[in-house]
């Protein structure tokens, strides 16, 4: 098994007592957190229960706000893409996938993930949400202003890396609704 990412969406968020319903699946990506889960979740980021393991370390976010960053984000690397087919189909497959299964939140899961570096999981997804989340989203704020284009020519060159994830109504772990 790959140890994955996952991200889902709901209309209210994880708490101590219950999970939401209905939840939708987004998204998952083997081995890493891409970065379109880290964008996804850039916005309103909080830490909340997971629904899939014990440790508080899911993440959830606005779903609209990083939703809208990920397609500039992915409309300004398609700027030095145009001609490259397969990208252009990963984004129209994408960004059809987000509008299909829209909710209030996006939640990702990253138990898999922080469990591989053998810290601590809670303090792991802390450092997530108190700096890589944003300074990735910094990044690419930066890069759609056009003040980061080293850092798109360096996207563009690895692009399947951070924006060809799995994206699906069902994943590795989906929930009935």
């Amino acid at each position: 098994m790959a140890n994955r990412s996952y991200l889902y969406a709901a209309d209210s968020t994880p708490n101590e007592a219950d999970i939401p319903k209905p939840i939708r699946c987004i998204s998952e990506h083997n081995w890493a957190i891409p970065l379109a889960h880290k964008l996804l979740v850039g916005r309103g980021t909080t830490i909340v229960p997971s629904m899939i393991w014990n440790p508080r370390i899911g993440i959830a976010a606005d779903y609209a706000d990083g939703a809208a960053l990920l397609r500039d984000l992915l409309h300004a690397v398609g700027k030095g893409l145009e001609n490259d087919a397969e990208f252009n189909e990963c984004v129209a497959r994408t960004t059809a996938h987000l509008e299909k299964q829209q909710a209030k939140y996006f939640i990702l899961e990253t138990g898999e993930i922080v469990s591989m570096e053998g810290d601590d999981p809670v303090a792991s997804v802390q450092y997530l949400v108190s700096t890589d989340i944003p300074d990735t989203v910094a990044k690419a704020e930066a890069a759609i202003a056009g003040r980061n284009d080293d850092w798109l020519t360096a996207l563009r060159t690895d692009w399947q890396n951070h924006f060809a994830s799995f994206y699906s109504e069902t994943l590795y772990f989906s929930f009935p609704n």
